[in-house]
């Protein structure tokens, strides 16, 4: 039997400014990792979101970032192994109030963005985020890129990894991301993203923008919030995983 988690990143509205329809999206995915105001998202806005995911039993996840509310955590910054765990300490503690005030559970965290691309290739910064991790709580897992040092900076840390992969996104010939400056970065044909959701589970492999077939290993797949028509896109790879008979559960 199959099974797989649906994630999403969720809650990057703040003040007047409106990203993604979270309402509608959760109730289609069974994790989401929710902004905690670095990139995107706000007090109000973290509230909300996590109170829609208890309400929808959605596992619920702290999404941390660079410091970059203007480039939406999307440009690497130049910070020490401290200043990167304190920053994801900081953050899991924002959300992690909301989530326990409301009786709810941190399930895990998501770097989001710059640092999650660092992460999977930088092991002084993969190795910062599972500290911060382990010295709040270790049973909270770390959400991160298939094949990535993300994996092993948890193992040697002692705290629990699941490997995400993306449903929209094109991957390069090392199971990386291709960066969003490029053409191709980000696919929005339905059928192939359905495709290629179904092989990713079944085969545990994904064509790279080379055309080059690579390994992945989902536990969880991520489907963009912010991007238009999420919630098609999510619909569109339910019915996908059901008449291929693939178990949509919590990792």
């Amino acid at each position: 039997m199959y099974r797989i988690d649906l994630n999403s990143d969720l809650g990057e509205s703040f003040g007047r400014y409106t990203l993604g329809n979270d309402e509608r999206l959760i109730p289609l995915i069974t994790s989401c990792n929710i902004a905690c105001g670095f990139h995107g998202g706000d007090p109000i806005v973290m509230e909300k979101t996590v109170k829609i995911a208890i309400e929808n039993d959605v596992q619920i996840g702290a999404h941390v970032s660079y410091p970059d509310l203007q480039g939406f955590g999307r440009r690497k910054i130049d910070m020490t192994e401290e200043e990167i765990k304190a920053l994801v300490k900081y953050q899991i503690g924002a959300l992690w109030g909301f989530v326990h005030s409301l009786g709810g559970k941190l399930n895990h965290v998501k770097p989001h963005g710059a640092l999650y691309n660092v992460a999977a290739k930088d092991m002084n910064t993969a190795r910062a985020i599972c500290k911060a991790i382990k010295e709040i709580d270790d049973n909270i897992t770390l959400l991160g890129l298939s094949g990535s040092l993300m994996k092993d900076a948890a193992e040697e840390a002692g705290i629990h990894f699941k490997s995400e992969v993306f449903a929209d996104r094109a991957y390069n010939n090392d199971g990386s991301l291709v960066d969003r400056k490029i053409k191709g970065s980000v696919i929005h044909d339905m059928n192939l993203i359905s495709d290629r959701v179904v092989r990713m589970i079944k085969e545990n492999k994904v064509i790279s923008i080379d055309s080059k077939d690579i390994d992945v290993y989902p536990d969880s797949i991520c489907i963009h919030g912010d991007t238009e028509g999420a919630e098609e896109f999510a619909l569109s790879i339910r019915e996908a995983l059901e008449k291929e008979g693939i178990e949509i559960k919590p990792f």
